[in-house]
């Protein structure tokens, strides 16, 4: 496990999902933990469960006000800003690129692009100030290779992972790291609703014939957020069974 003590991260759509067990693993790592998202009745109740310290505060990630309050609240609570995990997102549904609305392509960029800036763009001048820090953005297998039916999706997960390698280069002489993990299927409330299910051999797609785990993200996220990942920056971590290596032997035996 990596060791959190006495550092301060941030997660956002902390609420849930991937969000909420990034902060189970980092209190368990000895971190204090500000989760956020719109979800304010679950958020409460997740920070609730995770112990004294812990906070929760509703939290529109497209909002530069909500940004300002997020980081003020965190500085008041804990002294300090040590860690932000930007992971709160939406998927914006399954449509081929043509029948993508633009509606829906821009509310998707909006929170799972715009809200990761936002995020950085507030966050930084606090890390400078306490000499440095690790932002951790929750980019996607969908930003490491073309993902049919996810456009708007797939186009702000790419954006993120070229938004950290941004962070990663201006800010290294600050020590602040920026880094990204790839997740790929993982079995999550979100996922449960479209019938990915747990166990070995549920998604053939992958050299490890199974989806992940929120725990085997969480796990790489607070590696990166620790001092363990100290000359790590601008690295993209895909934690997804190999999905983006390549075909499988059975996939291309079934061609």
């Amino acid at each position: 496990m990596a060791d959190l003590q006495g550092k301060t991260v941030i997660i956002t759509g902390g609420a849930r999902g991937l969000g909420a067990e990034a902060g189970r693993v980092a209190v368990a790592a000895g971190a204090r933990v500000v989760l956020t998202d719109v979800l304010a009745e679950e958020g409460r109740t997740q920070a609730e469960k995770l112990g004294e310290d812990v906070r929760f505060l509703r939290h529109d990630v497209t909002s530069e006000a909500d940004w300002r309050e997020v980081v003020d609240f965190t500085v008041a609570a804990f002294g300090r800003v040590d860690g932000l995990v930007n992971n709160a997102g939406i998927s914006g549904g399954s449509h081929p690129l043509e029948q993508q609305s633009v509606e829906g392509f821009r509310q998707v960029i909006d929170i799972n692009l715009t809200g990761v800036f936002l995020g950085m763009r507030t966050v930084i001048p606090v890390m400078r100030e306490n000499g440095g820090g690790s932002i951790v953005n929750m980019s996607s297998a969908a930003g490491l290779m073309g993902l049919a039916l996810t456009a708007g999706y797939g186009a702000a997960k790419w954006g993120v992972r070229g938004l950290t390698k941004v962070g990663a280069v201006e800010l290294g002489t600050a020590r602040i790291r920026v880094n990204s993990v790839h997740p790929g299927m993982v079995h999550t409330p979100m996922t449960a609703q479209v019938g990915i299910a747990q166990g070995e051999g549920n998604y053939p797609q992958t050299p490890m014939a199974r989806v992940g785990e929120p725990p085997e993200i969480a796990e790489a996220v607070a590696f990166l957020l620790s001092d363990a990942a100290s000359y790590i920056t601008g690295a993209e971590l895909a934690v997804d069974g190999g999905w983006t290596t390549g075909p499988t032997v059975q996939q291309l035996i079934g061609r």
